[in-house]
């Protein structure tokens, strides 16, 4: 279950911003181009794939070995038409993007509406359960849990989290509970002792940064890769951010201002790289 790795970008990058993995660049192209576009059934010839990431600074040969492994790891699939070959999305991947599509376009970065509840998800697993309890880890991450203890993650809001566990075959290693805080505890400070806040802020301050200085470049030349690298840069800045109450967090939280500047880059690029794509992109129905 490492397929919520892929929607992470953890190099180190540069000064430019993060250096998104040919990985988590695939998953955002399957996502604009496939998923975006409503029409799951869909495969992409490998050249035009090989073209849009080239865009973005990933050569052929990355390109090639990243579909290989997705293949192998049931996230892609592979189709023969004559001497070329395709690839679609697997349920399994599309199950990944789905739910990158609910944290991008209909959650939103900013808490306004808390409602006072907290999920708390305590677990045991034994010591020899290593890759299980990364994958767990990794899914409470990207579902807005914090490390309060080791064994007891927690996040602001009613969480559905049963799945999950369920998915992840922990269901009888994990106790779950919604509630509310104590009037004794310091809710700030419960918050800056499970989150890193400062590592969350500076990423939306470098996104917003970044692309505001693309908004004032007037450079629209290339808008299919464009909007590559705006998907992937924003999942990787959303990847850790909890979504924590508004109302706990420091002032003049950067969240809201970077989301801003996503949204006015994405509806700037939206139409002229869907108009790219039909032209740049070797499509058949999946069979």
């Amino acid at each position: 279950m490492e397929d919520y790795d892929i929607l992470d970008t953890p190099d180190s990058g540069t000064s430019d911003g993060p250096q998104p993995r040919p990985q988590s660049l695939m998953l955002a192209f399957f996502g604009n181009h496939v998923l975006e576009e409503d029409d799951r059934d869909l495969c992409v010839y490998s050249g035009s794939i090989i073209d849009v990431l080239g865009r973005v600074g990933v050569g052929e040969q990355a390109v090639r070995s990243t579909l290989t492994r997705m293949v192998g790891r049931g996230l892609l699939r592979r189709q023969r038409e004559g001497r070329r070959m395709y690839f679609g999305l697997t349920p399994q991947a599309t199950r990944v993007l789905w739910d990158g599509r609910t944290r991008i376009w209909k959650q939103g970065a900013v808490n306004d509406d808390w409602d006072g509840t907290w999920t708390l998800l305590g677990f045991s697993l034994p010591d020899s359960w290593k890759r299980r309890r990364h994958d767990l880890r990794s899914r409470l991450t990207w579902s807005g849990f914090g490390a309060l203890y080791s064994g007891l993650w927690i996040a602001p809001g009613n969480v559905d989290i049963a799945g999950v566990v369920a998915e992840l075959g922990l269901t009888g290693h994990v106790k779950i509970f919604h509630a509310q805080a104590d009037g004794a505890t310091d809710i700030e400070l419960m918050i800056r002792d499970t989150w890193d806040l400062e590592t969350v802020a500076a990423r939306y301050v470098t996104f917003d940064k970044r692309w505001t200085a693309h908004l004032g470049s007037g450079s629209g030349d290339d808008p299919i890769g464009t909007r590559l690298r705006l998907v992937s840069e924003w999942l990787w800045t959303i990847r850790t951010d909890p979504r924590l109450p508004t109302r706990h967090l420091p002032p003049a939280w950067p969240a809201r201002p970077a989301e801003e500047t996503f949204r006015r880059v994405a509806e700037e690029t939206t139409q002229p790289a869907r108009r790219m794509a039909r032209e740049l992109l070797d499509t058949v129905p999946l069979r």
